[in-house]
């Protein structure tokens, strides 16, 4: 969606601009058309040299949280007519695969201010897709934390702690992925409050991630999940894909987080090394 100024603004550029040949013209209009179904159903698992891509691709089609308006692309310039072609973007920060940085909840640090060293950790997957596929309101537990650690051993210090549901699969069906109920209040899995301040206060992490839009479950109205996480200075990532195709543990995740000035967030691509 773009906002009225924006197109504005778009047309007040075209009207300065030479016109464009049929084919640069008949490029730009299909690029434009392509954007409400340039994303599958489901995303595609890329696997590559030990290299997973665990960002979704961000369209007009990328769910989102009530509320938000859709991710919006327009062509603004041509390669037959100035040499290149470019897009101008429209979304807010909270948009497709991104980070929440602490200034998101009640932390201090902004996007620019969070440490490189930190989003390059060790990769912990916590699965909990069987029990989400009958209760779309669980949450991760310590004592799924505990089960973890019985078979792999001792969280990392350091590490980045992502949740997998399953969510993913629920793109196929319209609606489903929000999942609101009779009265709008959104439900998927999440974080558990009490499960988060352990992951802080006891395994010393350094960001959390969830495949799903939000790091609490989503019809928590109090969002502790969030609060533990960023007012404790940690990062989040929501909307991961592909946590299936990765390793339990072993793996390591590069979180290619945004760099604005005073940023609560931003879209970012995330990778696994396996």
């Amino acid at each position: 969606m773009c906002t009225p100024q924006i197109i504005r603004d778009l047309r007040a550029a075209a009207e300065d601009l030479p016109r464009p040949g049929r084919r640069a013209f008949l490029r730009a209009a299909g690029a434009a058309a392509a954007l409400g179904v340039a994303v599958p159903a489901v995303p595609a698992r890329a696997a590559d040299g030990g290299v997973v891509d665990l960002t979704h691709a961000l369209s007009a089609r990328t769910p989102r949280w009530p509320g938000v308006p859709p991710f919006s692309m327009v062509p603004v310039a041509w390669e037959a007519v100035g040499g290149f072609d470019q897009n101008l973007l429209a979304y807010w920060e909270h948009t497709g695969t991104h980070v929440d940085a602490p200034t998101h909840r009640r932390g201090t640090q902004s996007t620019e201010m969070l440490a490189a060293r930190d989003l390059v950790a060790p990769l912990v997957v916590i699965d909990i897709s069987a029990r989400a596929g009958t209760d779309v309101d669980t949450a991760v537990t310590v004592d799924d934390i505990g089960a973890w650690e019985s078979r792999h051993g001792r969280i990392p210090e350091r590490a980045f702690v992502a949740m997998y549901s399953g969510w993913e699969r629920r793109l196929e069906a319209p609606g489903a992925f929000v999942n609101l109920d009779s009265e709008g209040t959104p439900h998927a899995p999440g974080f558990a409050p009490e499960t988060a301040e352990f992951l802080v206060r006891e395994r010393a992490i350094v960001g959390a991630g969830v495949d799903t839009l939000s790091l609490d479950r989503a019809a928590d109205p109090d969002f502790g999940a969030h609060t533990a996480f960023l007012d404790s200075g940690r990062y989040g990532v929501e909307l991961l894909a592909n946590l299936a195709t990765v390793p339990p543990a072993g793996a390591t995740v590069v979180v290619g987080a945004p760099k604005h000035v005073g940023g609560t967030g931003g879209p970012c691509r995330v990778l696994a090394l396996t």
